[in-house]
């Protein structure tokens, strides 16, 4: 019964045999092996950008951080919601790896909305040399709450950034969760949606540890591969990032986990509702924020359960006061994990 993370989720066996398969010999490295060369053409004709730069990395962190510097000057400003990941939970590094660009918050709850950003963008760039100046626009999808942008909501977002000329980052660590929530294809959630760059999530969805970066303008290609180097995460056994996306690409498994997971998430919700759980927004992908007495939390603590408390403790002495907490599902979980947590509540 382990909810804490689809990062804690083992790594699928057809991105390990790929692994295996590559352990065999010798091949160029900095991402000169052959199965790169694979990775890419893949990658291309899945979002249909024939023309695209396609890179590795070892983590979302590294993947959002280059990206994003590629378009922000240091002397300019990220605008992203006030939970976004890179916000919350990257330890200022898109301000480190772009040499001191700051992040201007975006107001409101999970997700940005059109009038919010426009109003946010109009706040800077009007103090001239002194203050900073307008940079991208960062859009998190699946968001940090859970909630999915539709294509209508992303196109909106984006054609607000277009009328200040700015570019648009889409991070994509639950890229496939989103996507199949949709049902639409790659290419419909970023660059004809008006999306710039976008990270390629595959460590949440059965990788070890690797993520794509997909640039559409294949002029910001020498760039990252300069400031990748610069931020020494260009790996010298290349052929293991690119062994892991070509197994996760494989017959179409990064499809097939991010369903499996969704459908994880829809049969614990389903079991929270019955039980009488409140949701602080709607479950739409792989995650769930619920409330449940602090009695039902302590009870499923002590059947081993792992997941967590997002608002509140379970030290208190009301056992009716109503807790939040965190749940993420990830390929593994089985049908019985998730009847076994919902049976202890």
């Amino acid at each position: 019964m382990f909810f804490a993370s689809d990062n804690a989720g083992p790594v699928h066996p057809q991105v390990m045999d790929r692994l295996n398969n590559a352990n065999d010999g010798y091949a160029m490295p900095y991402g000169a092996d052959p199965i790169m060369d694979e990775v890419r053409e893949a990658i291309r004709n899945l979002f249909e950008a024939p023309e695209a730069a396609v890179y590795l990395v070892a983590t979302g962190t590294a993947a959002n951080s280059l990206a994003l510097a590629c378009y922000a000057p240091a002397y300019s400003t990220v605008f992203c919601t006030q939970v976004a990941h890179i916000h919350e939970d990257e330890c200022n590094a898109p301000e480190f790896y772009s040499a001191g660009a700051k992040l201007t918050l975006v107001p409101g709850t999970d997700k940005m909305t059109p009038e919010a950003l426009r109003k946010t963008i109009e706040g800077e760039e009007v103090r001239g040399v002194h203050g900073p100046q307008r940079g991208p626009v960062s859009i998190t999808q699946v968001t940090e709450r859970g909630s999915v942008y539709t294509l209508d909501e992303l196109s909106a977002l984006t054609a607000v950034a277009k009328d200040y000329k700015l570019p648009v980052h889409l991070d994509g660590a639950r890229f496939a969760n989103a996507m199949m929530a949709l049902g639409c294809t790659p290419a419909e959630m970023t660059w004809k949606a008006g999306v710039d760059v976008v990270s390629f999530g595959g460590t949440k969805n059965g990788c070890m540890g690797v993520e794509a970066v997909v640039l559409f303008d294949p002029k910001k290609a020498w760039e990252f591969e300069l400031r990748r180097k610069r931020g020494a995460h260009l790996f010298s056994k290349h052929r293991y990032l690119s062994a892991q996306m070509a197994g996760y690409l494989a017959d179409d498994l990064w499809m097939k986990t991010a369903a499996m997971a969704n459908r994880n998430c829809a049969r614990l919700a389903e079991g929270l509702q019955a039980k009488g759980a409140s949701f602080l927004h709607q479950p739409q992908a792989n995650m769930i924020f619920a409330t449940l007495p602090r009695s039902a939390h302590r009870r499923l603590h002590d059947a081993g359960a792992t997941n967590y408390i997002w608002e509140g403790s379970l030290e208190g002495d009301d056992p009716d006061e109503h807790l939040a907490m965190r749940l993420v599902c990830d390929w593994s979980i089985t049908p019985d994990d998730i009847d076994t947590f919902v049976s202890h509540i």
